[in-house]
C-alpha cells in the first residue's frame, strides 16, 4: 500500500506528474510499434514458422521484444543491440587503456563512450537485421529482390535506433532509466499472455489446480527472494584517520564499502545464454533431418528428454564462472585498499596494504558464492518447472531479475524525488 500511496503523493506534485506521464508516452509509443509489421511480409507463413518451435530460441528474442520478434515488426530486434554494446564497451573499458582514461574523465568521457555505444548499436543492429532478413525470417517474405530486402533491413535497424533514442528521452525528461524501462515494458506486456497460457492448460486438463497453485506460489517465492538479494549487501565498515591540513581538521568519521550479493546483475545470465543460445540457432539454420538436428534436439536443447538436464546443467555451471568472471572485473580489491590507504582509511582489526586486499578478497568471494548461485537456480528453475509441468510460463530467470530490478530502481528513484519534497517513500 506504500507504494501506492508514495505514487499518488508523486501525482499530485506538477513537475512529477509531468515527468510520470511523460514516461507512460514514450512507452505507449513503443507498445504501438511493437504492433506496426515490417512491410513484405506474409502473415501466414511467419505464424506457421513460430507454430514450428525453435525451442527457447524463439521464446528468449520475443520475451524482450514484448512479442514484437514474433509479430517481426519494426522493433522485432528490440533493445537488445543497445545492451549488447554497452557490454562490449564496459568490458573494453577494462581492456583498452584509453577507454579506460576516457571513463575516468568525468562527464564529458561519459559522453564520449555513449556516443560509441550509439555508434555500435547502430552497426550490431544493421548486422542482425541482415542475419534475421536473409535468414531466420527469409521464407516469409513475400519479394526477394534488393529493394524489398533492403526496405527490410533498414526498417529493423532504424526501429533498435529509434529506441534508443526514446530511451535517452526518457532519461533526460522522464522517471527511471528507458533503456531499463523499455525492457521491462516489453516483459511485463506478455504477463497477460503468460496468465492465458496457464489457464488455457487447466481449461483442457493439461495441468492440475494443485499443479496451478505451487506453481503460483513458486513464483511469489521467486520474486520475493530477488528482491532481497537484488537489495542485500555486505557492508564493510571502515574507519578514517583525523588529519590536520592547515587550519583545518579532516578525516575521523567512519563509513562502509558495500559489496552487493548479486554484484554482476543480470549480465552472467546474458552471458551464459548467448553461448547456450548459439548451437540452437545453427540447428535452425541447418534445418530439420540432419545428423547435427537430432544431437542438438536430444542433448542440448531445452525441450529434449535428456538436453533439458544437460542444457540446465551447463546453463547452471557457466552462470558461476560468469559471476566470478564479471565480479573480478568491475571490484577490485587491491584498487579499494590503495584508495583507501591513500585517503587515510583502514578496515578496523585489518593492515592496510596486502592484509586489506587479501581481506576483501575474501569477503567478495564470499558474497559473490551466494550471489552465483542464486542466479543459477532462478536463471535454471523456471525451464525445469516449465518443462516438467507443460506450464508455458512465458518467462525466465532473466527477465523476472530484469523486472525486478528495474522496478526497485524505478521506485528508488521517484522516492528520492519525494525525499526531496519531505515525502516518505516506501523504501526504508
Amino acid at each position: 500500500m506504500n507504494i501506492f500511496k508514495t505514487i499518488g503523493q508523486a501525482w499530485n506534485v506538477p513537475d512529477i506528474r509531468k515527468k510520470m506521464i511523460f514516461t507512460l508516452l514514450m512507452l505507449l509509443v513503443f507498445r504501438v510499434g511493437a504492433n506496426i509489421p515490417v512491410p513484405f511480409i506474409d502473415r501466414t507463413q511467419l505464424a506457421a514458422l513460430f507454430e514450428g518451435g525453435g525451442g527457447g530460441l524463439f521464446q528468449f528474442f520475443n520475451l524482450f521484444s514484448g512479442g514484437a520478434f514474433s509479430n517481426f515488426t519494426i522493433f522485432a530486434l528490440s533493445i537488445t543491440p543497445y545492451v549488447t554494446a554497452s557490454i562490449i564497451l564496459q568490458l573494453l573499458t577494462i581492456a583498452i587503456p584509453k577507454l579506460e582514461a576516457l571513463a575516468k574523465e568525468g562527464t564529458e568521457g561519459r559522453k564520449k563512450i555513449a556516443q560509441y555505444t550509439r555508434y555500435l548499436t547502430v552497426v550490431l543492429a544493421f548486422i542482425q537485421a541482415i542475419g534475421m532478413t536473409l535468414g531466420l525470417f527469409n521464407q516469409v517474405l513475400t519479394r526477394h529482390d534488393v529493394f524489398s530486402t533492403t526496405v527490410v533491413i533498414l526498417t529493423l535497424t532504424a526501429g533498435t535506433a529509434f529506441l534508443m533514442w526514446l530511451g535517452e528521452q526518457i532519461n533526460e525528461s522522464g522517471i527511471g532509466n528507458g533503456i531499463s524501462l523499455i525492457i521491462f515494458a516489453g516483459i511485463i506486456a506478455r504477463g497477460p499472455y503468460a496468465i492465458n497460457s496457464a489457464i488455457t492448460a487447466y481449461q483442457s486438463e493439461a495441468v492440475s489446480l494443485v499443479t496451478l497453485i505451487l506453481f503460483c506460489i513458486f513464483a511469489v517465492g521467486v520474486i520475493v527472494g530477488t528482491v532481497e538479494v537484488q537489495q542485500g549487501q555486505r557492508r564493510i565498515p571502515v574507519q578514517y584517520a583525523k588529519r590536520v591540513v592547515g587550519r583545518k581538521m579532516y578525516g575521523g568519521q567512519s563509513t562502509h564499502i558495500p559489496i552487493k550479493v548479486n554484484q554482476a546483475g543480470v549480465i552472467p545470465v546474458i552471458f551464459s545464454l548467448s553461448i547456450l543460445q548459439f548451437p540452437l540457432t545453427i540447428r535452425y539454420l541447418a534445418g530439420n533431418g540432419t545428423g547435427f538436428a537430432e544431437f542438438v534436439d536430444n542433448w542440448l536443447s531445452p525441450n529434449g528428454s535428456y538436453g533439458m538436464y544437460i542444457y540446465s546443467t551447463l546453463n547452471f555451471i557457466l552462470i558461476l564462472f560468469f559471476t566470478y568472471f564479471y565480479t573480478a572485473i568491475t571490484f577490485n580489491p587491491l584498487e579499494v585498499a590503495n584508495n583507501m590507504r591513500a585517503n587515510g582509511g583502514f578496515i578496523p582489526g585489518i593492515r592496510p596494504g596486502r592484509a586489506t586486499v587479501e581481506y576483501l578478497s575474501k569477503v567478495m568471494n564470499r558474497v559473490t558464492f551466494a550471489g552465483a548461485v542464486f542466479l543459477s537456480v532462478i536463471a535454471t528453475l523456471p525451464t525445469l518447472v516449465q518443462q516438467t509441468t507443460s506450464l508455458q510460463i512465458g518467462f525466465g530467470g532473466t527477465s523476472l531479475l530484469i523486472a525486478v530490478g528495474v522496478g526497485l530502481d524505478t521506485m528508488k528513484q521517484l522516492e528520492s524525488q519525494m525525499v526531496m519534497r519531505n515525502y516518505q517513500g516506501f523504501l526504508k
